[in-house]
């Protein structure tokens, strides 16, 4: 039967979990802390399990120093013949002043130096790389955010970004079990201003709409406001070639509205 080992259990990794239990597969997860049907990351019986899998999949996010998976499990990794799989970043290509970028354009210039060297250390051991832009869906979307009063609009002039619905992520990762080593973007067919997307949110939700603020006035950590310093469209074509992907949620609009759905059965 096969094995899914999930390193980094998160959002993404519980929703990709439930879909493959539902088709008979055994899934084992890893996270920070243990809880229940989680392993620690640190769980010596993680070791046993690099050996036993089928699948491999991290979404182990890079420290300071490098990958910490691949620092513990890279020489198991690389030899265990399971399928390997990473999710990485479309924050890889850096800005690009709002230009599509496809899997051809360079990385490492933008401020996720460490997610490019990991990224480009799981290529070297033969790695299915997707690389994904912001993450939305049940539970954690701007209809979340609409609903408790703290979303907001800002004004970032041009900047626009890509994003994903976890489920598309699912189907990618699932679509990539039969592909050969590679990258792809996984991204939906409509980049937009995060403005547009708060506006769409707040209609669906019955919220009040917040004022639109400049990026100058607005209320952002410095990691948000590092955000919107870098301007990109993210191209999906290879990953509907390659994979053959189709969106069930190509842009926010219906993406949101599932979320809605879901979230108030």
């Amino acid at each position: 039967m096969p094995h899914l080992l999930i390193l980094g259990q998160g959002y993404t990794g519980t929703r990709l979990r439930a879909a493959l239990e539902r088709g008979g597969w055994t899934v084992t997860g890893t996270a920070r802390a243990a809880r229940p049907g989680i392993l620690a990351a640190d769980d010596p019986a993680v070791a046993s399990a690099v050996a036993g899998a089928t699948h491999i999949l991290s979404s182990v996010p890079p420290e300071a120093d490098g990958d910490p998976v691949l620092a513990r499990h890279g020489t198991a990794l690389a030899s265990s013949g399971a399928w390997l799989g990473y999710l990485s970043s479309t924050g890889v290509y850096g800005d690009t002043g709002g230009a599509w970028v496809d899997e051809t354009a360079p990385v490492g210039s933008g401020r996720r130096s460490a997610r490019t060297a990991a990224d480009l250390a799981w290529q070297g051991i033969g790695a299915r790389v997707l690389r994904l832009p912001g993450i939305y869906g049940p539970g954690r979307s701007a209809l979340d955010r609409a609903r408790a009063g703290t979303a907001q609009r800002i004004d970032a002039g041009t900047q626009v970004f890509s994003r994903i619905h976890v489920d598309d992520i699912v189907a990618a990762v699932i679509a990539a079990f039969n592909a050969p080593p590679g990258v792809w973007n996984v991204a939906d067919d409509l980049p937009a201003p995060g403005h547009a997307v708060t506006a769409f949110a707040c209609r669906l939700a019955g919220a009040a709409l917040p004022p639109l603020l400049p990026l100058a006035e607005a209320a952002l950590s410095p990691q948000a406001r590092a955000f919107y310093a870098e301007n990109r469209r993210v191209a999906n074509g290879k990953m509907k070639r390659d994979l053959g992907i189709r969106l069930r949620y190509p842009d926010y609009r219906s993406g949101l509205r599932a979320c809605l759905l879901e979230d108030c059965p």
